[in-house]
């Protein structure tokens, strides 16, 4: 992990020596200019992805698929036996959230919402976050919505949260006093590490990701990104990261879900 650190520390530093001097305030990404970082990848790697039989996410999926129609429990109710058909009822679910949830009175995201339904209504103990099982499930769910546009709920109760997640997204933090907004919105296309800087999409979590040799989820990038400019990175699950989400889901609007992806 600290080698992980220290390489991706390095990485960035290096940006910085190659974008220059970054402005202070990011300028955001005109909607006609949007893309998804499915474009910038190279041939071979988005073969990958497009070939279901040669996706390593598909895996994920269809052990998701089996979670969705077992009991956690001896009394308590399968997935199915309250949502039914998952290619029907989930349809669509994964391109609004994260979404304000009346019962916390808080915006919630698509892991939450899984956990939440396992506590509350299968009885049944919460997942760990990243853990095999949390990412199954909803890379299960995420998958029904393939193809579908990304599209943020026009939920005002959203918008303290949308606004929180921007404000995030364009503040400078770490020791290498970068934002996020700095590589994605102002350097995307240029290269760092031999590698195309994408815009910083989230159209295709959870997603399996070369590096990591894994699915993970968009927590876990967000989380992984915020080590690597060395900054202190927020807890799962944290209000911080819901807001990035729901930033990051209304900025990608129009594009379309591809989960489970494939990134170098």
């Amino acid at each position: 992990m600290n080698l992980l650190r220290h390489r991706i520390g390095l990485a960035v530093a290096c940006a910085i020596s190659a974008f220059g001097m970054l402005a202070a305030r990011s300028a955001e990404i005109s909607a006609s200019e949007r893309r998804s970082g499915f474009e910038d990848m190279s041939r071979e790697t988005q073969a990958m992805q497009s070939d279901d039989s040669a996706n390593p996410g598909m895996l994920w999926v269809l052990e998701g698929e089996a979670l969705w129609n077992a009991k956690p429990g001896a009394d308590s109710h399968a997935c199915a036996d309250c949502h039914g058909d998952a290619r029907v009822r989930m349809k669509g679910v994964a391109a609004r959230y994260p979404v304000f949830d009346e019962a916390n009175a808080r915006p919630i995201d698509l892991e939450q919402r899984i956990q939440q339904c396992r506590r509350d209504r299968q009885q049944a103990r919460p997942l760990a976050w990243e853990s095999a099982e949390l990412l199954a499930l909803t890379a299960y769910v995420a998958h029904q919505s393939r193809g579908m546009p990304v599209e943020a709920p026009p939920d005002r109760r959203m918008q303290p949260a949308r606004e929180r997640g921007r404000e995030l997204f364009t503040r400078r933090e770490g020791q290498l006093n970068l934002s996020c907004g700095a590589c994605h919105d102002d350097n995307w296309g240029k290269r760092l590490a031999g590698n195309v800087v994408p815009q910083g999409h989230p159209n295709g979590y959870p997603l399996y990701r070369l590096e990591w040799q894994s699915l993970g989820s968009l927590q876990r990038r967000l989380r992984n990104c915020m080590v690597g400019v060395r900054a202190e990175p927020y807890a799962y699950g944290s209000p911080e990261l819901v807001a990035l989400e729901a930033y990051l889901m209304l900025r990608a609007g129009g594009l379309k879900l591809e989960s489970p992806a494939v990134r170098p």
